[in-house]
């Protein structure tokens, strides 16, 4: 029997003086799996990961992360177990080179200078860019800022890793490349949020699906792949 390792039960959001973005949203992710986030544009795909770590907080329900309640007196705790992956990899990379960034995050707790500098080192070398540790971001491909900002993130060794649109504005080369990193990090729950549903039938097996707020599928996700009826009716047309 599987380890949950986040559970999400009857969350809503709102912003303010707004209707609801979320309603209802309950679900499990357990210890060994690799989930899909799926929906259109303006689902609440976006807000619902932000609620997931800490960002925003939900109006009602709990969301639970390694069976610790997400509060705001829990959130530095909760936050240690969860690697989030913006859109813009540029978000992420800030120091003066793609070295001190992956090191950034353990000196920031507290590990000592040569230990983190070694942590950025097997990283680097371990996603092919050790010979752009001296290298600021800016001068890096999109595709090597995503594996540096990614590495920046498994630096602190967190048991949940969550990406919002990792695909965006790479090349086929890289989706591939980015694909074969994932399948292989040792992380207990991955969940993607992703338009790009070729990509997502290859580093995931089962789908969450958002429309207008709720989840309307949960399900093995190369069987909804098969299902180009259904995914029209929600806004995921198929080769497109």
């Amino acid at each position: 029997m599987q380890n949950t390792t986040v559970a999400v039960k009857n969350i809503a959001y709102s912003y303010s003086n707004q209707e609801p973005v979320l309603h209802d949203i309950s679900f499990t992710l357990n210890a060994g799996e690799k989930v899909a986030l799926m929906g259109p544009t303006g689902s609440g795909k976006s807000t619902l990961l932000e609620n997931l770590i800490g960002l925003k907080q939900p109006s009602k329900g709990k969301i639970i992360i390694n069976d610790i309640p997400l509060e705001p007196s829990t959130l530095s705790e909760v936050r240690r177990y969860i690697g989030f992956a913006f859109q813009d990899a540029n978000d992420q990379l800030f120091m003066p080179t793609i070295l001190e960034d992956v090191a950034f995050g353990p000196l920031n707790y507290g590990v000592p200078p040569a230990e983190a500098t070694d942590i950025a080192r097997r990283l680097l070398m371990d996603f092919g860019l050790e010979a752009y540790a001296k290298r600021s971001a800016h001068e890096l491909s999109g595709g090597q800022r995503r594996l540096a900002a990614l590495a920046a993130i498994l630096a602190l060794k967190p048991d949940i890793l969550i990406l919002d649109e990792p695909t965006n504005g790479l090349d086929p080369a890289w989706r591939r490349n980015l694909a074969k990193v994932l399948l292989n990090l040792p992380v207990k729950v991955i969940l993607v949020a992703s338009h790009d549903l070729n990509w997502l039938s290859k580093v995931t097996e089962r789908a969450l699906v958002l429309s207008a707020g709720r989840i309307h599928i949960d399900s093995d996700i190369h069987s909804l792949l098969k299902d180009s009826e259904t995914l029209e009716k929600l806004g995921l047309p198929v080769g497109w």
